[in-house]
């Protein structure tokens, strides 16, 4: 898939996530219940530490890809000149979208591999399951 544009005006993150609000592959899912935008590097972080639970035994879905540029200018860089460089890339979360997915594993086990991954990301999240 392709990009029209490569740097994105940074804009509103308003509303609410109607799009991924729902389990779609896990028992257990991570949903954020606040807005704000998460970085690769968030993103992977969260991955390391569910992976490093769930060993072989369960199965993790990301269900976020960072696809939206996130421009800087460098520092000491006069007022014009154009837009900054693209700095790293950003998926800006809305209330109600599912980070990750997990299943194969217990309901404690579950509920606190999600817990350790919500401490790596920048918003409020709640843990949500399948019956």
């Amino acid at each position: 898939m392709s990009k029209k544009f490569i740097k994105f005006r940074r804009g509103k993150n308003k509303g609410f996530s109607y799009k991924g609000n729902h389990l779609a592959f896990g028992d257990y899912g991570l949903k954020s219940i606040s807005r704000g935008n998460i970085t690769i590097k968030q993103i992977e972080s969260g991955r390391k530490v569910v992976s490093k639970y769930i060993k072989k035994v369960g199965k993790l879905w990301i269900r976020i890809f960072p696809d939206i540029s996130y421009t800087q200018k460098p520092i000491d860089v006069r007022m014009g000149n154009g837009k900054g460089d693209v700095n790293y890339y950003i998926f800006k979360i809305k209330p109600g979208r599912i980070i990750y997915e997990i299943k194969g594993l217990s309901n404690i086990m579950s509920t606190k591999i999600l817990k350790l991954a919500s401490f790596k990301l920048p918003l409020k999240t709640t843990i949500i399951f399948n019956y």
